[in-house]
C-alpha cells in the first residue's frame, strides 16, 4: 500500500510540474522577463466643510501628478531629455527632484511634478511609448472654493515634512501626502484625511500598467459642518477688506460661532499648489501679519470695552449703585498727575448708566481708584480675561490681566496708583484677545453665562452616518448679579439708542442693538473716544473697538470689531458691527 500512495504522489507532483511548465511556462516566461507586479496606493478623498446651512466652503479636484520609476526607465538620461522636450519642463529640474529622492528604491515611484495643467499631460499621453517609466497619477487635491475666506478659521493644507512623519501622529500618512497645518484643516485632520487604500497592478518593461488584478478601496474622509454662516462671514470679509484687524460674532446663547476674520487674509490655494519661498517670506514679513489669527492671537489694549467690567465691580462691591453720582469736569488729578477725559470740556454729572453710555473717563478714574487694581484683576479673570477661552483652534492667547504681584515681578517697581486708573479705564498693562471680548459680551448679553467657543456642529461620514456631534459648554458665569447686569445692559443699549451715546450713529433702523465703544492709545494719551487734534503715523494711531449685541432684549447675535490704528471705536468699528448684525438677523428672518 505505501508504495502505491508513494507513486500517486509522484504522479501528482508530475502532473503539476507538466502544467506549470509545459502549459503555463510561456505565460510566466512572459511574466518573469517582461512584467511584474506592482502595488500602487489610492489617495483618499479627504472630507469636505460646509457652513452651518450646508453650502459647500471647501472641495476637492482632481490633480494630475507625474511620476518616474526608474527601474523602468532605462535609458534614463534619453528618457528625462525627451520628458524635458514634451512638457518644457528643464532637464536640470527633473534631474533635481530625482537627485532628491535618491534613497527610494529603484522601484517605486519619483514624484517629478505636481498638479501640471491638462497641455502636459497630452503632451506625455501622446509621447508615453518614448517616456518609459513615467507615469500619470490623478489625484485629490484640497479646493478652497472663495478666495482668502475664512483662510484663519478652515486653515490649509501642506505637504507633510519628515519631522512630522517620524513623529508617530500621522501613521497612514506617506512621503508626499498633504496634511492640514492650521485651523480646521488640523485640528480635525484626522477626520478629515480618510484611509489610503491601493491596487494591485501588472505592468509592462516600461511600467506601463497592462491590467489591474486587486483594488482595495481607499475610504473617504468625514465631512464637518461648521457653525459659521457663509452669508455673515462673506459679508464680514467685505466689511474688513483693506483693514486690518478682526471680526467676530457668536450665538450668546450657546457659544457657536458665526463668523470669524481676521485681515488682511491670505488664500489656502497657494498652500496647496506650492508657496514659493519669495511669497511665503512676502507673507511672513507683511507688517500686517496675515499670517496671524488676530481673533484668536492679537493681544491688544482693550480700552474703553473694559469699562464693563469696572462697572461690574463697582457694583458689586457696592462702591457705587444706579443713584449715584459723580462729577466729570474734564481732568482729574491722582498724585502730582493730571489724568484727561476724552471730552475736553467734561460731561458734568453721572451716574454709572450714563457714564457708560458717554463712555466718561472721569467717572471710572474715581471708581477705578477706589476698587484698586487686584480687586480689578479678580473681576477681569471671574469675566475670563486672562486665561483661554476653550476654542479648539491652536495658537490662542491668553492676554494679559495685570496686578501689583505682577508688576512686582516683572520690573522690581511697586505698583503706582495712576496705574490703576489707566486699567480701569482698558488701557496700561491690559491686554485681551477680540475673542475673549466677544465671550465677555455675550455673557452679558445672556445674563451672565460664558460659554466655550464653537466652532462645528457635526462630522459624518460621506454616508450621512454621524460621528461626532458639537455640543455646547458653560463654561463659568459672570461675577455679577442680575441686578448688576440689568443696569450694565440699560448703559451699553444708551450707547448706541441714545443720542449722546458714544455709537449714536451706529444704530440699526428697526433692530435695536447695545453696544460699547472703545479706542485703545497705542503711544501718549489723546483720549479715548475722540483722538483729538493730534495726527499720528499710521503705526502709531489708537485702535478701535466695539462689542455689541442684538436685539437689545433677546439677543441672537453678538459681534467684536477690532480695527488696527483705525483710530475711533465709534466711527470705524461700530459700523462694521452694525452692518454683520443686520446682515444676520435679515438672513435668519428669511
Amino acid at each position: 500500500m505505501a508504495i502505491y500512495a508513494i507513486m500517486v504522489v509522484f504522479v501528482i507532483l508530475f502532473a503539476r510540474l507538466f502544467y506549470l511548465q509545459l502549459i503555463e511556462g510561456p505565460e510566466f516566461r512572459r511574466l518573469s522577463e517582461n512584467n511584474c507586479i506592482r502595488l500602487q496606493s489610492i489617495s483618499p478623498p479627504r472630507g469636505l466643510i460646509f457652513d452651518c446651512n450646508g453650502e459647500l466652503l471647501v472641495d476637492n479636484r482632481p490633480a494630475f501628478d507625474l511620476y518616474i520609476t526608474l527601474k523602468d526607465a532605462a535609458p534614463i538620461k534619453q528618457t528625462i531629455e525627451n520628458l524635458s522636450r514634451y512638457t518644457g519642463v528643464s532637464a536640470e529640474i527633473l534631474t533635481s527632484k530625482i537627485s532628491a529622492a535618491k534613497r527610494t528604491p529603484s522601484y517605486k515611484p519619483i514624484l517629478l511634478l505636481q498638479d501640471f495643467g491638462r497641455d502636459v499631460l497630452a503632451a506625455v499621453e501622446v509621447h508615453r511609448y518614448n517616456l518609459p517609466g513615467v507615469t500619470v497619477n490623478i489625484q485629490p487635491r484640497r479646493h478652497y472654493i472663495h478666495r482668502k475666506y475664512a483662510a484663519h478659521l478652515l486653515g490649509y493644507l501642506s505637504e507633510i515634512n519628515s519631522e512630522e512623519l517620524s513623529s508617530g501622529k500621522y501613521k497612514d500618512c506617506k512621503s508626499g501626502d498633504y496634511i492640514g497645518k492650521f485651523g480646521v484643516e488640523k485640528v480635525f485632520e484626522n477626520y478629515l484625511r480618510g484611509e489610503h487604500g491601493g491596487r494591485q497592478v501588472e505592468v509592462n518593461v516600461a511600467g506601463q500598467v497592462i491590467r489591474v488584478l486587486q483594488t482595495v478601496e481607499a475610504k473617504p474622509g468625514c465631512n464637518i459642518y461648521l457653525t459659521i454662516d457663509h452669508q455673515l462671514q462673506e459679508k464680514t470679509e467685505t466689511l474688513l477688506n483693506g483693514k486690518a484687524g478682526a471680526a467676530i460674532a457668536m450665538n450668546p446663547a450657546n457659544g457657536e460661532i458665526l463668523a470669524m476674520v481676521s485681515s488682511p487674509s491670505f488664500d489656502q490655494n497657494d498652500f496647496v499648489n506650492g508657496l514659493s519661498h519669495e511669497a511665503w517670506n512676502a507673507l511672513i514679513s507683511n507688517p500686517r501679519r496675515p499670517m496671524i489669527n488676530k481673533a484668536i492671537q492679537g493681544e491688544y489694549p482693550p480700552a474703553s470695552t473694559y469699562k464693563i467690567i469696572t462697572a461690574m465691580a463697582a457694583l458689586e462691591e457696592g462702591i457705587i449703585d444706579k443713584t449715584t453720582t459723580l462729577y466729570c469736569s474734564g481732568r482729574y488729578k491722582c498724585g502730582d498727575r493730571v489724568f484727561r477725559d476724552w471730552k475736553e470740556q467734561g460731561h458734568g454729572t453721572l451716574n454709572i448708566v450714563d457714564a457708560l453710555a458717554q463712555s466718561c473717563d472721569i467717572f471710572f478714574y474715581q471708581i477705578g481708584q477706589k476698587l484698586g487694581v487686584d480687586r480689578l484683576a479678580w473681576y477681569a479673570r471671574a469675566c475670563g480675561l486672562g486665561d483661554l477661552t476653550g476654542i479648539i483652534l491652536d495658537h490662542e492667547n491668553r492676554g494679559l490681566v495685570p496686578t501689583a504681584a505682577w508688576k512686582k515681578r516683572r520690573t522690581g517697581v511697586a505698583w503706582q496708583a495712576g496705574e490703576t486708573l489707566s486699567v480701569a479705564i482698558g488701557q496700561g498693562y491690559n491686554l485681551v484677545t477680540p475673542l475673549q471680548m466677544l465671550v465677555s459680551i455675550s455673557a452679558v448679553a445672556n445674563d451672565g453665562n460664558r460659554y466655550r467657543p464653537l466652532i462645528f456642529r457635526k462630522i459624518e461620514t460621506q454616508e450621512g452616518e454621524l460621528v461626532l456631534h458639537g455640543n455646547s459648554k458653560k463654561v463659568g458665569v459672570l461675577p455679577a448679579s442680575g441686578h448688576t447686569l440689568d443696569i450694565i445692559a440699560e448703559g451699553l443699549f444708551k450707547v448706541v439708542n441714545h443720542k449722546n451715546g458714544t455709537a449714536f450713529n451706529a444704530r440699526i433702523n428697526g433692530i435695536k442693538m447695545s453696544g460699547k465703544t472703545g479706542t485703545a492709545q497705542v503711544v501718549g494719551r489723546v483720549g479715548d473716544e475722540i483722538a483729538g487734534e493730534r495726527e499720528f503715523p499710521y503705526h502709531l494711531k489708537p485702535h478701535a473697538w466695539f462689542a455689541a449685541y442684538a436685539p437689545s432684549d433677546d439677543p441672537t447675535i453678538a459681534v467684536v470689531v477690532f480695527v488696527e490704528h483705525g483710530e475711533h471705536g465709534s466711527s470705524v468699528a461700530a459700523p462694521i458691527a452694525s452692518e454683520m448684525i443686520k446682515t444676520y438677523l435679515v438672513s435668519i428672518q428669511k
